[in-house]
């Protein structure tokens, strides 16, 4: 079957053997945080804080850190080609309580030993959410300067261990600043509140790392749960500084409106950044972190990513959290999801249909187009998996397993 799909590929010029290679070096960042519902190490017992929320209570919770670690194993079988870790701070590992303005290197040196035996590279973010100094829902942006200051030392210790991590492991690591900042009503006052974000950031940067050692990127948002009217940190705040800095904009697709896409936005930033950070999700009318599908968008922002060159320059994080299924099977959707997407872009003739575009030959491009979608993607997948060693259409079997023999011991 796989000869067979090879060769219907190969009718529109396209080498289904280039394809799978390429996928299986695109590398994903799978996020540290779907496997304990943002909880972290840090206060087994707090609450998501920040404009953002984990709806569902589906058993088998990663408790502790052998039990997140024991997770992310049997999950990284589960998902083909090259691996990356998201980390947020609070899940530094440590002998007892740690503030996080004193977070240093050692609280993450166990992870870099434990990624390292697997081949495995690192992603690092502050923790700016889900603590009593982020209370008023103001973190950067506070008109405080006790608070702010807090938050600038948390920053700048999260930067050091970004690029501890990325001189330890040989590849830069992405830090990506997220804050909350915003407000539930319309404000009396939307400068301020910027100009003490962008000062504060300045503090931040102020420290130089080696660019072989970090990458940073600064993440924007529409809004978020009880700051609905106003948010200090959007996309045309991030997106300049970030142009003015030197520094790089990640683009989250469900942190904009409705009728924005990041797919469309991708080549505008490829034009003007040497790099772009995303996070990929799926938004239900808001930022509300479902799992990603194979649907148009995922599609969509994978064909830009090939399209533009950007197999390098685009670094691929996922971010979402659904605590209303099994968190592993949500873990390894999403992943499979944007890697078949990696790989069905990888299987277009692109250079073909842009002659088409370039000489206004619409109708042929319209009818290509159309008929690419139902060449045979899922022989060439499952073939892709069986190279990786990866089980294919029945993965979930194993996850019922796992769930009998591991989760169900949780409760």
């Amino acid at each position: 079957m796989y000869e067979q799909a090879k060769a219907e590929y190969r009718k529109w010029g396209v080498d289904t053997e280039e394809a799978i290679s390429r996928c299986a070096e695109i590398p994903v960042s799978l996020h540290c945080w779907q496997g304990d519902d943002v909880t972290g190490f840090e206060n087994p017992q707090a609450l998501l804080s920040g404009g953002i929320q984990a709806t569902g209570n589906y058993p088998g919770k990663a408790r502790s850190k052998d039990e997140l670690l024991e997770d992310l194993e049997f999950t990284y079988s589960l998902i083909p080609g090259r691996k990356r870790l998201n980390l947020h701070a609070i899940y530094g590992i440590s002998g007892g309580p740690v503030n996080r303005d004193q977070v240093d290197t050692i609280h993450f040196d166990p992870w870099l030993r434990w990624a390292a035996g697997r081949g495995i590279h690192i992603d690092f973010n502050p923790t700016l959410f889900s603590h009593p100094m982020a209370a008023a829902g103001l973190t950067l942006s506070h008109p405080d300067r006790k608070v702010r200051d807090f938050w600038i030392r948390h920053v700048k210790a999260t930067r050091k261990i970004a690029a501890h991590i990325g001189e330890q492991q040989g590849s830069p690591c992405l830090h990506n600043i997220w804050i909350p900042d915003g407000l539930k009503e319309s404000p009396a006052d939307r400068l301020g509140p910027r100009e003490r974000l962008r000062d504060a950031l300045d503090e931040i940067f102020s420290v130089s790392y080696d660019p072989r050692f970090i990458v940073d990127a600064v993440e924007s948002k529409v809004f978020g749960i009880g700051l609905e009217s106003y948010t200090v940190g959007s996309s045309d705040f991030y997106l300049s500084y970030a142009a003015k800095r030197g520094i790089y904009p990640l683009l989250d697709n469900g942190h904009y409106h409705p009728t924005e896409l990041v797919s469309d936005k991708l080549s505008s930033l490829l034009a003007v950044f040497d790099k772009v950070a995303l996070h990929i999700t799926r938004a239900v009318r808001w930022d509300s972190d479902h799992v990603p599908l194979f649907e148009d968008e995922v599609r969509e922002i994978a064909l830009e990513i090939i399209r533009c060159g950007g197999e390098k320059r685009v670094l691929i994080g996922l971010d979402y959290f659904d605590a209303n299924i099994n968190r592993i099977a949500a873990w390894v959707t999403g992943a499979r999801n944007v890697q078949k997407a990696l790989l069905y872009a990888l299987l277009q003739p692109h250079e073909a249909l842009k002659k088409l575009q370039d000489a206004g030959n619409f109708s042929k491009l319209l009818v290509w187009q159309e008929e690419l979608k139902t060449l045979p993607l899922g022989i060439v997948w499952e073939e892709y998996l069986r190279r990786q060693q990866i089980r294919g259409g029945d993965w979930f079997s194993s996850v019922e397993t796992y769930e009998a023999q591991v989760l169900g011991r949780r409760n």
